[in-house]
């Protein structure tokens, strides 16, 4: 009886561990190619299904397996580790190397959602001898799930602020390697002298492959990150919220935020002069400025240079931005140091649930946000945002966002457009500028009043922006004009994600 309960324990301890690492595996998998792709929604919809489509698969295939169940059962185990250990480092070089990022994306799921799909019931069978079958269920399954519920708390507030995706899957994969090697010390006597000797080798040499790269991620990640990015990478971190890197290439100091370009210093004052002094231009009195978004400082580096400006709130999601404007010597001394201003506070918050918990109004709010290119960042571009963000302008209030760009993402571009309309605004003014590290970029401005923007003057020291370029930020080419008026974006239905992605796809 004892050695029945030990075996008991040893498989409700694999069965638990391989819930836990399976579904970790396919959440990192979701989660790289949201950083790659973009779109989070799709790339975690199309996970389940292939995952829960393999699972059934792997399932299926477990009836054909007759004989040496218990060795069938540690071989899947091994193998589980190896893939799961490897499948963010194969991601990262399938992007870096080809075009294969997709096939790998899918091999990888359906091969983790398979051997997964191959353990319960290998596992049921192989316990068949000292359980009934219906207890035997019921202690595997239970298990399993409560791993799956553990990983699904343990990735987004350890694993993937702790490690980040490209450790996480190696520590993963060792993890699974150590049930295999449990199960191939307990179970030794039920297993032939040559499996165990294959065995121990197998996952012996896995676990000098997946600790070797443990050991140097950092060096493996330069090195990716040197394919990537073309200049010298002088910070690199990822938080809970996103994957931060910061290059540098002599004069030239860059920022992206999961790979997408955030500024280059060479030419962001062709995007934040537009964004700042043009509806600058058009508030009386300029008291008090929101920026949603903008934590490197660089829009409110930009507002400092106006003496009536008493105070400038700065919402941004992620505490490292705000840490990283604050104290690295580059950022800082490109954004002047704005953070540390006393007329500047800052609140990390997202801008949505911000302007919900908020009764403050404001002359102006400024909308620097990433772009649309998942659900999340969408409803930052949703009609009843801007609606939220009306409810909080003062009654000669000017509002202005980054609306992505009108060549690249026309339809994107004009469905912002519309949707500060809908969002309740009487009248919308959008101007574009030509940003070389961007190409093409547009920007929105709105209020409740008519705005006279062709005649502004800017009241501040500009390195790019003056009287006689900013009547032609307003002038769209026929190319860039749209054929009709798009369906605003909802909530519901989150237009203008899907505008983004088709027009950039074509592009990328």
């Amino acid at each position: 009886m004892r050695r029945v309960l030990s075996n008991k324990k040893v498989v409700i301890f694999s069965v638990f561990l391989a819930g836990l690492c399976s579904l970790v595996y396919e959440l990192l998998i979701s989660t790289t190619a949201s950083y790659f792709l973009g779109d989070s929604v799709k790339q975690f919809s199309i996970t389940i299904g292939l995952y829960l489509a393999s699972m059934g698969l792997g399932s299926y295939i477990s009836r054909f397996v007759k004989t040496k169940l218990l060795r069938s059962f540690i071989a899947a185990e091994i193998l589980l580790g190896i893939v799961g250990g490897l499948s963010v480092p194969l991601l990262y070089l399938a992007y870096a190397y080809g075009t294969v990022f997709w096939p790998v994306v899918v091999g990888l799921i359906m091969t983790i959602g398979a051997l997964t799909g191959l353990e319960i019931p290998l596992l049921t069978r192989i316990m068949d001898e000292e359980e009934s079958l219906d207890v035997n269920l019921a202690n595997i399954l239970s298990f399993d799930y409560l791993g799956a519920l553990l990983a699904t708390l343990a990735f987004p507030f350890v694993l993937l602020p702790v490690l980040g995706t490209f450790r996480a899957s190696l520590v993963l994969g060792l993890l699974n390697l150590l049930i295999g090697l449990v199960n191939l010390g307990w179970f030794a006597d039920r297993l032939e002298r040559r499996s165990r000797v294959q065995g121990y080798l197998l996952t012996a040499g896995a676990a000098l492959v997946l600790g070797g790269l443990l050991a140097g991620s950092g060096p493996v990640m330069d090195r990716w990150s040197n394919q990537v990015y073309e200049d010298r990478i002088v910070y690199r971190e990822q938080t809970p919220y996103q994957k931060i890197v910061m290059t540098r290439w002599q004069d030239d100091l860059r920022l992206f935020l999961d790979g997408n370009l955030q500024f280059s210093s060479l030419d962001e004052p062709r995007y934040h002069e537009p964004l700042v002094h043009v509806p600058m231009s058009q508030v009386q009195e300029p008291r008090r400025v929101l920026v949603l978004g903008g934590g490197d400082g660089l829009v409110a580096r930009e507002l400092l240079k106006y003496a009536a400006v008493e105070q400038v709130t700065v919402v941004d999601l992620d505490p490292k931005i705000f840490e990283l404007a604050r104290t690295h010597p580059s950022l800082a001394r490109l954004n002047n140091r704005s953070l540390h201003s006393p007329r500047v506070q800052t609140a990390t918050k997202d801008a949505f649930v911000f302007l919900e918990s908020t009764e403050r109004r404001y002359d102006l709010i400024l909308a620097d946000l990433p772009d649309p290119n998942n659900v999340s960042l969408a409803r930052l571009y949703s009609r009843t945002f801007y609606g939220l963000v009306r409810s909080h302008l003062t009654r000669d209030g000017v509002f202005v966002t980054q609306a992505t760009s009108p060549y690249f993402a026309q339809e994107a571009f004009w469905t912002i457009r519309s949707t500060i309309e809908a969002g309740g605004f009487s009248h919308t003014y959008p101007y574009h500028v030509n940003v070389p590290s961007f190409g093409e970029w547009g920007f929105v401005m709105a209020a409740e009043r008519p705005l006279h923007p062709q005649t502004a003057t800017p009241a501040a020291d500009t390195r790019f922006l003056n009287d006689d370029i900013i009547p032609g930020l307003f002038r769209f080419p026929k190319d860039l004009q749209p054929e009709a008026s798009p369906q605003p974006s909802t909530l519901d239905q989150p237009r203008v994600l899907d505008a983004y992605l088709d027009g950039w796809r074509y592009w990328n």
